[in-house]
C-alpha cells in the first residue's frame, strides 16, 4: 500500500545505458518499466522525467564547440529518445504510459505538456513522462523535475540514482563516506551536499516538496520508497530530505 497519492519520479539518463557505456540498454529499461509499472497498478499517479546524459549532455557540447544554447537544445531532444523508449517499455510490461513534450513537437508523444493535460492523462490510468526538460536552455533536467514535481501537486519527488540516498561525500569514491537517513533542506545546503542543482533544490524547499533519493537500479526498490511509512523504514534504499 503506497503512502503516496501522486509522485514525480526522476531518472538518470545515464542508468537507462546500463553497462554498455552509451544509448539504452534493453535489460535496464525493462527493469524500469517494470517497477513503475507495479507501483502504478497500487493506484499511484506517476509522472517522470528523465535525463539524456546516456545520449547527449549539453554542458559536454560547449566544450566540443557548441554554442551553449545549441547544446542544451540538442540535450532536450535526448530527453525525449528516453521518454519514448521508457514509454515503449511499460507498454511492452503491460502498462500505460504516454509522452508529453515541454516544446511543440508534432506528432511525437501526446502533445504538448501542460499540467492540467498531465493530471487528465494520470487520471485515466497512465503514466505520464514529460520530454524535453523545461523546454528552456540553461536549466537541468532536475530542475525540470522540480518544476513539474510542483505543477502536478506531487507528494513527494522520488531522485532515482545508482547510490542508495545521500552521502556525507561520494560513495562510489569515498568508501568511508556516511549515509543519512534523513535531512533537512537547511543541512544539505549548509553541508553542501550535492542532491541537486541549485535551482531545482531551492524550488523544492521553497514550495515543502520532499525529494526521496535513493537507488533505482536495484529491483522492487520504487515499491519499497513509495511504500516505507517513515524515514526508518526508508533507511535501506534511500535518504528523506525534508524541511
Amino acid at each position: 500500500m503506497s503512502r503516496y497519492r501522486r509522485i514525480l519520479l526522476k531518472l538518470s539518463g545515464e542508468s537507462l545505458q546500463g553497462t554498455q557505456g552509451y544509448g539504452l540498454d534493453p535489460e535496464m529499461l525493462a527493469s524500469y518499466a517494470g517497477q513503475i509499472k507495479s507501483v502504478a497498478d497500487t493506484g499511484v499517479q506517476i509522472g517522470i522525467v528523465i535525463g539524456g546524459g546516456n545520449i547527449f549532455r549539453g554542458m559536454s557540447g560547449v566544450g566540443k564547440g557548441f554554442d551553449r544554447v545549441r547544446g542544451d537544445q540538442m540535450g532536450m531532444l535526448a530527453t525525449v529518445i528516453n521518454s519514448l523508449a521508457l514509454q515503449s517499455a511499460i507498454e511492452n510490461a503491460g502498462g500505460k504510459a504516454c509522452v508529453l513534450t515541454s516544446i511543440p513537437m508534432g506528432p511525437v508523444g501526446a502533445g504538448i505538456y501542460s499540467k492540467f493535460r498531465a493530471l487528465d492523462l494520470m487520471s485515466e490510468g497512465y503514466v505520464v513522462i514529460i520530454g524535453g526538460g523545461t523546454g528552456n536552455p540553461f536549466f537541468t533536467t532536475d530542475t525540470a523535475s522540480a518544476l513539474r514535481g510542483v505543477e502536478i501537486e506531487a507528494d513527494v519527488l522520488l531522485k532515482g540514482t545508482r547510490v542508495n540516498g545521500v552521502y556525507t561525500a561520494d560513495p562510489e569514491k569515498d568508501p568511508s563516506a556516511a549515509k543519512y537517513n534523513d535531512i533537512t533542506f537547511a543541512e544539505v545546503i549548509a553541508k553542501r551536499l550535492k542532491v541537486m542543482d541549485l535551482t531545482a533544490f531551492t524550488m523544492c524547499m521553497e514550495n515543502r516538496l520532499p525529494i526521496i533519493v535513493f537507488d533505482m537500479d536495484t529491483p522492487g526498490n520504487l515499491a519499497k520508497v513509495t511504500s516505507a511509512a517513515d524515514a526508518a523504514a526508508l533507511k535501506e534504499v534511500g535518504t528523506l530530505v525534508h524541511n
